[in-house]
């Protein structure tokens, strides 16, 4: 078994995801100096400093997971690396961009009451989007699935951009910018905690799988002499493991916040129940407490 190490794989230039980080910096650029503006003067609020960093990170996540070493470890060497790679596309990347997107972008590019717009409400759903993201997380797991991918470069990139848009979609109902469309708090819990559940089904086949699932992989030159079947496991733990544990960490940060704040509603309920007897406390009261309190012990 030869053993490659990074040093060893040649770089090879990515245009297109170039392309695709500065076409997103320059749409950034123009929706913070050019549409911004407008509209704010219609009512909407600005870009805060927050959105700002979700986007610059999920952008920089994205270019991570595409571009040289990353991707063409992913395509050729580790299929634990292509399935981080997808962990990336499919669920942390999307997440990060909705918390970046106001409002009234997302409705400049999905206009309300237009076809998309209904198209995308329709598929919002709970029910609908865990039969599309689970369903398609499946699928682009079958063997026949992984190989036509590696086959046809035109398929990888459908497939990549299909577990984008799940991802989006999967989210919008837990981060999404239009706030009719999302779950109570612990209703998106329940939500995620569902989503955590079917991946472990795939992710258990390769994790205990005996023979070498994607013949693609099964290569005699080693990336830092790891075997088909330590890549193969490792794959199914990130997938299993590292995914769910995601999820479930997002869970117990909504689940915190939420308690929090209805521990603080009660606090401010008591108060104000406080504050409105001493209100309306009288002198007779005062009195009359007095009278029925016992006299002090000689």
């Amino acid at each position: 078994m030869l053993g490659v190490t990074i040093n060893s794989i040649a770089w090879v230039p990515h245009p297109e995801v170039w392309f695709l980080v500065v076409s997103s910096l320059t749409i950034a650029w123009y929706a913070k100096h050019v549409i911004e503006p407008k509209a704010v003067a219609s009512g909407y609020k600005p870009i805060t400093a927050a959105q700002k960093r979700w986007y610059f990170v999920a952008l920089g996540s994205m270019w991570l997971a595409s571009d040289w070493p990353v991707h063409d470890v992913a395509e050729a060497y580790l299929y634990s690396v292509h399935m981080a790679q997808h962990l990336l596309i499919s669920m942390i990347v999307p997440a990060m961009f909705l918390l970046s997107v106001p409002r009234w972008m997302f409705e400049l590019v999905v206009p309300p009451g237009s076809r998309i717009w209904r198209a995308v409400r329709w598929s919002v759903r709970p029910l609908r989007l865990f039969i599309i993201f689970n369903g398609l997380t499946s699928f682009l797991h079958w063997s026949a699935t992984v190989q036509w991918s590696f086959d046809s470069g035109a398929v990888h990139l459908m497939f990549h951009t299909m577990i984008f848009v799940s991802g989006v979609l999967m989210w919008m109902p837990v981060c999404g910018p239009i706030a009719e469309w999302k779950l109570p708090p612990f209703g998106q819990c329940i939500y995620l905690f569902s989503m955590s559940i079917v991946p472990t089904v795939p992710g258990g086949w390769l994790v205990f799988a005996d023979g070498v699932v994607y013949r693609h992989y099964d290569i005699a030159e080693r990336l830092f002499g790891i075997d088909v079947f330590g890549d193969q496991q490792a794959a199914g733990a990130i997938m299993k493991i590292v995914g769910g544990f995601f999820l479930w960490g997002v869970i117990i940060v909504i689940y915190s916040r939420q308690a929090k704040i209805e521990q603080d509603r009660d606090i401010a309920s008591r108060r104000k129940r406080d504050k409105e007897r001493l209100s309306t406390l009288t002198f007779k009261d005062v009195t009359e407490a007095f009278d029925s309190s016992p006299a002090p012990a000689e």
